[in-house]
């Protein structure tokens, strides 16, 4: 029997007929890619409807999937027993309706607990809801216990160190249970299997991006289909009919795609006095787990009450619910949606999380995801590989080092006398890890400032410092301790201890203020020990000495991950099938190479579109020549020379004069365009920016963002009298360059000057350009065919100029973002017409790239573009 899924001509999901031929395109691209199992990066546009259509075609393959599995029990069951034809339907037809009867069951199921919440929400709103007291013995544990046998380690066998019991095995055992979202004995214990079921984990950077992701959902229009591409169905059986062709009240619609939103305790936790008391809310919560009677957590459902739990569970999936859904409907089930969340997540059909719950082992076992033979949907991947990298960085300070070891020492000082030999062992060896590593960083400070030399930096491979730590250092086997710390949970012990006895101390010099989710000292060392035991040729660790002036010298020591790939590679294993997507995600070639170098080239594949508007709608221009007929080249040496600075002010004066409404002007630094302002506003060239548009600049605070955007959309739609709207001068890769919609008036001009090269000065970086050259030489001498183009510069001089064109690439997007969109894209800098860098922009963009040889050719092209088009009159 062949099962296979053809992929689909058409996709009656989505939800406007007939959809673009780029998002047909996109969407079979998809299902193929998905059925065939494999990994695939998809490029599509801001404005070409991306999410609705990765949305639309995940979930056709996943209505497609069911049924096939289905198909598939009942030709098992028929296919090879010697029996009459009769005996054979009427088996077949008995297993349909068996399964068409729990898929009915569970649906009349959740519609009920739809039907409940509404109840629930007309009730809240009739009266006012009293904010639940909590008793006083909860405060008492958390701040003002006495009993320092909470400060023992813990052990595996849930007996504190000096013997006693502090958690009974049972109860350890449920709490892992509960942790996994599993608890033996309910009434659903024999179906959990058997609901668990194929689904598509949906990631993004934040919490505000997957937000936008249920608006999409509800568009589609979800309701059964059958495969007619499949063409299958057993001898003599007369075509399944799906429980949605049935008859039934269309009143209220049934989704069939059961939704969860994964966050962490931080955004679900709706105990407000744990909130408001914890240092770690994560160690808190599980604290409060081995309680009991008044001191449990009063929002999560004890074992007896598992049902509460099961019933929030069903609540969760009845209708889709972003994070902000899911904590008030927790407040009003009083049930905790931080384990809600977790037990729904084996029935749901769609699961979203930001990127670091899905890229992290440590969050991934902790929530109980199992990636085996499911579908990895990354959006906004232009952000994946910085995203791995950082999720590795470790930072630890010599300051938190020195506090690390104080708190050790005195803890141990105090517990000496009950503390097993097992204990003591481990935390003498931690005492001599920090203390020899407290000595050396002493030591290479000191051999820094008597050196005659600059350099206050360097790097080493983690094995390079752990020689340096001595012998003593090099017999111990730091894996053992970082067990140890993690299943003894002492670093957060020490910590507790350190504040208690901080609290205790009256004289206010000497006092320490006790910061309220301040991350426990040695929880950073453990993450840097951890990190230390990596692969040796992958990372590198570098010392910087760090000064202040009227503050003491302090090193700063960073743990950094050269190679993104092994983080992201047990996820690609496990997966059916990891989608890349993203508005801009050129150059693939970059994403292939760091990410999926070690795939058989046929695994990988890669989709991407062009814009939905008509060609006229777009102008990208490379500026080479300004207005004195000199060559524009903004390479670092020339971004201080004031008779470039003064022809780039006299180039923008006529750009502002030509663009209607909003103009975008993106410096590659924030030294350059701080620079170009302090000479413009001498020169007289600031003044004439003001007559020709309202002036903005971005704000060197988050916080003033929003509040400087508003005046500029106010300015670029309503021009003053005078004025021809707005200009706003940003940076590349800054808070500007990202994320943000600039649709219609709001830019319809986006000028990119110079190309924004990172700093090789960072050791970083110039450690990483080293590592990738390397690997690229190790490659070559094993005789691994090479993927490199004709003429294509080394791996070291392409990632450097990749990393360089991933940030124009972003703040390219910020315009044209619908169908009747239309700008000006100009490339100000000389270098953007060679072949590497064009190759390097989104085909929509490279390909209509015109290189203008003259300023006057630049002036017509403009003009030309320009010419008849108005601004979108204000509402």
């Amino acid at each position: 029997m062949n099962l296979h899924l053809h992929t689909p001509t058409d996709f009656p999901l989505f939800p406007y007929d007939p959809p673009y031929e780029i998002q047909t395109q996109l969407m079979r691209h998809l299902y193929e890619s998905i059925e065939a199992r494999k990994v695939t990066i998809v490029e599509s546009p801001t404005g070409t409807g991306k999410t609705l259509s990765l949305l639309c075609a995940s979930l056709t393959w996943l209505s497609d999937e069911r049924e096939r599995g289905k198909k598939g029990k009942m030709e098992v069951a028929g296919g090879d027993v010697e029996a009459k034809d009769w005996v054979i339907e009427q088996t077949l037809a008995r297993m349909r309706r068996e399964m068409e009867a729990d898929e009915r069951e569970y649906e009349e199921k959740l519609a009920k607990a739809r039907r409940r919440e509404e109840m629930l929400r007309r009730a809240a709103k009739a009266r006012v809801v009293k904010r639940q007291k909590v008793v006083s013995e909860m405060n008492q544990t958390l701040s003002n216990e006495e009993n320092d046998d909470r400060f023992l380690p813990e052990t595996e066998e849930g007996e504190t160190a000096d013997g006693e019991m502090h958690i009974s095995p049972a109860l350890r055992a449920l709490m892992a249970k509960v942790e996994m979202g599993h608890i033996p004995g309910s009434r659903y214990g024999q179906d959990e299997e058997e609901f668990n079921c194929t689904k598509i984990y949906y990631a993004s950077r934040t919490h505000s991006q997957l937000s936008q992701i249920l608006p999409e959902l509800s568009r589609l229009k979800i309701k059964h289909r059958e495969i007619s591409v499949m063409d299958y169905h057993p001898p003599t059986i007369p075509a399944k009919r799906s429980i949605y062709d049935d008859e039934r009240d269309t009143s209220e619609s049934i989704p069939s795609t059961r939704t969860v939103s994964l966050g962490s305790r931080k955004q679900l936790c709706i105990n407000d006095n744990l909130r408001a008391k914890a240092r770690d809310l994560d160690e808190a919560c599980r604290e409060l787990l081995g309680e009991k009677d008044e001191k449990r957590c009063p929002h999560l459902p004890t074992t007896a009450e598992e049902e509460k739990l099961l019933d929030f569970r069903d609540q969760i999936l009845a209708s889709p619910k972003d994070i902000e859904d899911l904590a008030s409907a927790g407040r009003l089930f009083n049930t905790c949606p931080y384990f809600g969340s977790r037990r729904a997540i084996p029935q749901a059909q769609l699961v979203t999380l930001p990127y670091n719950l899905l890229l992290q082992k440590s969050a991934r076992e902790a929530l109980g995801i199992n990636l085996k033979d499911q579908i990895v949907l990354i959006d906004e991947a232009h952000n994946l590989i910085p995203t791995l990298l950082s999720l590795s960085t470790v930072n630890l300070s010599s300051t938190v080092l020195i506090l690390s070891f104080h708190q050790v020492c005195v803890y141990v000082a105090r517990f000496k006398t009950r503390l097993s030999a097992i204990n003591m062992l481990h935390l003498k060896r931690l005492v001599i890890f920090l203390d020899a590593l407290k000595k050396y960083l002493a030591e290479w400070q000191a051999s820094r400032k008597s050196s005659s030399g600059n350099d206050k930096t360097e790097v080493m491979t983690p094995g390079e410092l752990i020689g340096r730590l001595g012998k003593k250092v090099g017999g111990i086997n730091l894996l053992e301790i970082e067990s140890y710390l993690k299943t003894s949970k002492v670093a957060r012990k020490i910590a507790s201890y350190a504040d208690k006895q901080a609290e205790k101390d009256t004289d206010p010099s000497t006092k320490k203020e006790i910061r309220k989710g301040m991350v426990p000292p040695l929880h950073v060392v453990e993450d840097f020990m951890l990190a230390l035991m990596n692969t040796n040729d992958d990372g590198r660790v570098t010392l910087s000495l760090v000064s202040r002036p009227g503050q003491e010298d302090t090193i700063a020591i960073r743990y950094q991950l050269l190679n993104p790939s092994p983080h992201f590679m047990e996820i690609v294993e496990e997966a059916r099938s990891v989608v890349l997507a993203g508005g801009t995600m050129s150059p693939i070639s970059d994403v292939v190479n760091q990410l999926f170098d070690y795939l058989p080239v046929e695994r990988v594949t890669h989709f991407s579109c062009d814009h939905i508007i008509p060609e006229e709608n777009l102008q990208a221009l490379v500026v080479s020549k300004g207005p004195g007929g000199s060559e524009l080249v903004f390479k670092a040496e020339n971004q201080t020379d004031p008779t470039i600075i003064s022809q780039l002010g006299q180039l923008l004066l006529n750009f502002a004069n030509m663009v209607p409404a909003g103009l975008i002007v993106f410096f590659p630094s924030y030294r350059f365009l701080n620079g170009a302002k302090d000479m413009w506003t001498k020169s007289g060239m600031m003044d004439k920016f003001n007559v020709k548009k309202k002036v903005f600049f971005e704000p060197e605070e988050s916080s003033e963002v929003d509040k400087v955007l508003q005046e500029y959309a106010a300015a670029a739609r309503k021009p003053q009298e005078g004025k021809k709207g707005a200009l706003l001068f940003a940076v590349i890769g800054a808070k500007l360059s990202e994320g943000l919609n600039f649709a219609d008036d709001l830019a319809r001009g986006v000028v990119i000057i110079g190309l924004p090269f990172a700093n090789l000065g960072s050791p970083e970086l110039r450690e990483r350009l080293k590592y990738v050259k390397r690997l690229e030489e190790l490659q070559q001498a094993t005789g691994k065919p090479s993927t490199k183009d004709k003429g294509q510069k080394d791996a070291a001089a392409e990632l450097y100029e990749n990393m360089c064109m991933n940030a124009v690439n972003q703040s390219i997007g910020r315009a044209i973002r619908h169908r009747g969109d239309w700008a000006s894209l100009l490339l100000v800098d000389k270098r953007y017409a060679t072949t590497s860098i064009r190759n390097k922009l989104p085909k929509w963009i490279g390909r209509k790239l015109v290189v203008a040889e003259t300023f006057g050719q630049t002036v017509k092209e403009m003009g030309s573009f320009f010419r008849g088009r108005r601004p979108v009159p204000p509402l």
